[in-house]
Parts: C-alpha cells; sequence; structure tokens
C-alpha cells in the first residue's frame, strides 16, 4: 500500500555531511511517525530519529545534536540531515513510515523502505 523511496546516501569523509530522503506514495490516507532506522552487519536494526506529523522528534543519543529529522506532510516525505559523520556512522540506513491506511483505520502499519548505504571515511 506505501512505497518507500530512499536516496542521498554515499560516500563522505569523516567530519563531512549528508541528507537522506525519503518519500511515500501509494494508497493510504495519512502517515503518523516516519524514521530513520540504521543496521549494521550482524547488529539488530535501530532507531537514528522520529518525528511525528505534528513535528515531534526523538533521536537516539549518539546521534543527537548531529543529526536532524524533518519532514513535509504535505509531500508524505522525510529527510534525515547529518553533520559531523564519523566512520561509526557507516551502515545502511533505512526509512520507515507508520500509514493509515483508512480515515477509520484505528491502528497504523508500518513499512520500510529499502535502505540506502552511508560510508564514511576517515
Amino acid at each position: 500500500h506505501v512505497l518507500l523511496v530512499e536516496s542521498g546516501g554515499g560516500l563522505v569523509q569523516a567530519g563531512g555531511s549528508l541528507r537522506l530522503s525519503c518519500a511515500a506514495s501509494g494508497n493510504f490516507f495519512s502517515i503518523d511517525r516516519m524514521g530513520w532506522y540504521r543496521q549494521a552487519p550482524g547488529k539488530q536494526r535501530e532507531l537514528v530519529g522520529s518525528i511525528t506529523s505534528g513535528g515531534m522528534t526523538h533521536y537516539a543519543g549518539s546521534v543527537k545534536g548531529r543529526f536532524t529529522v524533518s519532514r513535509d506532510n504535505a509531500k508524505n516525505t522525510v529527510w534525515l540531515q547529518m553533520n559531523s559523520l564519523n566512520p561509526e556512522d557507516t551502515v545502511v540506513y533505512y526509512c520507515k513510515a507508520d500509514a493509515r491506511l483508512t480515515p477509520r483505520s484505528g491502528v497504523t502499519t508500518q513499512y520500510w523502505g529499502q535502505g540506502t548505504q552511508v560510508t564514511v571515511s576517515s
């Protein structure tokens, strides 16, 4: 029902910046929370930052002050601005959306993007 398309990953030097984008499309009524997660090989996927439709944000402690999540509700798009990147940030980043499929949906359905690789060189 919801397709999430991510872009903006790539290679950057330590101390540099990248901006990830995630656009949602498909058949849904609204999107409550949108967020970014990351997953290193052999490890669990972890929250990086998320934002509600009202603009409330939440960040993992490891990125607080360096990363910023923002969104445009009209465009169903969420961004992750990553500053002061370090090699430990080198992982695959995933976009997630909690969507209400109909106006009467009492619960949200989770959808994931395909992931985008971020590589930070030292």
